[in-house]
C-alpha cells in the first residue's frame, strides 16, 4: 500500500482497488482483487461497496464480479475536456523562448493550412512577421510538414489536391513525390526543418505534440534566421523542439513513447 504517512489508508486501498481493475481491463471477483492487493476479505468487500455507491465500480448481477464504473469514464471526459493545448504550453513555450532567444509557434492544422494559435517573441534583432490567427501553407512550414506527416495519406492527398503545392522560395517542395518522401522522413526522426521553404535565410525546427488519446493534435516550432540556427545550434534547437513537445504531450495526458531524434539533418543545410 506504500508507507508515505500523509496517505489515509483507507483512500489508498480503495484508489488501489480502481488501479488494479484498470490493469485487469475486464471483471475480478472479491477474492481475485483481495489476493491481489493482500487485503482481508472482509475489508476488500467493504471498500468495493463504498467504490460502488458512488458510481466507480460496478458489480455484475450475473456474475458476481467488479469492474470500473461509469463514473471514471465521466470524470475522464472532464479531465480531458480540460487539457486545452494552448493553455499546457504556454510555460514550456516561454521557456523554450528564453533558452534559445528565438520565436516560438505553436499552430493547429486547420482546413488543409497551418493556423497559428500562439507566439512568442525573439528578443533578438531579426524578427519573424507572423501574428496569432495567422494561416499559412502546410507543405513548406515545419509545422505544417510535422502536422501533414501523422495524418493519413488519403488526407494529405487531399490536402494537395485542394491546396496544391505552390513555391515561395527556390527550396520550396512542389512535387507531390518529393513532399510524400519528406514527411516520410519526418515521421522517422520525430521533427521537420523548413529550410528557406517559404522565406529565404528563414529556418525552422518543429515538432509533434499529441493528446492524450496519442494523436498529434498540434506543432510547436523555433524560427530564426539561417545564420543563428546552423552547426551546434541547430542541434541544440531540434534536441530543445522535440523535449519540449514531448512534454507538452505529457501535459496533455500522453503517456506513450517519444520518438527522439537519431540524427540531425546537416548535411546540404
Amino acid at each position: 500500500m506504500g508507507k508515505n504517512p500523509s496517505q489515509i489508508r483507507s483512500v489508498a486501498k480503495a484508489l488501489k482497488i480502481i488501479d488494479v481493475l484498470a490493469e485487469a481491463r475486464g471483471e475480478l471477483a472479491l477474492h481475485e482483487i483481495a489476493e491481489k492487493l493482500g487485503l482481508a476479505k472482509s475489508t476488500a468487500h467493504g471498500l468495493l461497496a463504498t467504490l460502488k455507491s458512488f458510481g466507480y465500480v460496478e458489480q455484475s448481477p450475473f456474475t458476481g464480479k467488479y469492474k470500473l464504473g461509469v463514473r471514471l469514464f465521466e470524470i475522464g471526459n472532464i479531465v480531458a475536456h480540460s487539457w486545452d493545448v494552448r493553455a499546457v504550453a504556454a510555460p514550456y513555450i516561454q521557456k523554450l523562448v528564453d533558452e534559445l532567444g528565438e520565436t516560438v509557434h505553436l499552430v493547429v492544422l486547420d482546413k488543409g493550412e497551418v493556423l497559428y494559435i500562439d507566439k512568442r517573441e525573439s528578443h533578438q534583432s531579426i524578427r519573424i512577421v507572423s501574428q496569432v490567427g495567422m494561416r499559412l501553407p502546410a507543405h513548406c512550414t515545419g509545422v505544417g510538414k510535422v502536422l501533414l506527416a501523422h495524418l493519413p495519406p488519403s488526407e494529405v492527398k487531399r490536402i494537395i489536391t485542394q491546396k496544391g503545392l505552390p513555391r515561395f522560395t527556390k527550396n520550396t517542395i512542389t512535387a507531390p513525390r518529393a513532399l510524400e518522401a519528406e514527411l516520410a522522413k519526418v515521421r522517422a526522426q520525430g521533427y521537420a526543418i523548413d529550410n528557406e521553404e517559404i522565406m529565404d535565410s528563414l529556418r525552422c525546427v518543429a515538432a509533434p505534440i499529441r493528446d492524450h488519446t496519442g494523436k498529434v493534435c498540434a506543432a510547436i516550432s523555433v524560427s530564426g534566421p539561417v545564420a543563428r540556427l546552423e552547426g551546434e545550434r541547430l542541434k541544440l534547437a531540434i534536441d530543445l523542439v522535440t523535449e519540449t513537445a514531448a512534454n507538452i504531450s505529457t501535459g496533455l495526458g500522453y503517456r506513450g513513447e517519444t520518438i527522439k531524434p537519431a540524427c540531425y539533418p546537416l548535411s546540404g543545410i
